[in-house]
């Protein structure tokens, strides 16, 4: 074992962190891609 597998920094599983920015990660798309549409809808009524 070396130095730095005696000293780590970060004791998190990976996977909740995999999961975590999977799910950062699609909530901030599907954000964009609302407002997006929604601005579409606006300008066909208004238009």
């Amino acid at each position: 074992m070396n130095k730095f597998e005696k000293n780590v920094q970060s004791k998190n599983n990976d996977v909740v962190d995999s999961g975590l920015a999977f799910v950062v990660g699609f909530l901030g798309l599907t954000t964009i891609y609302v407002i997006a549409h929604a601005f579409e809808i606006v300008s066909r009524l208004l238009g």
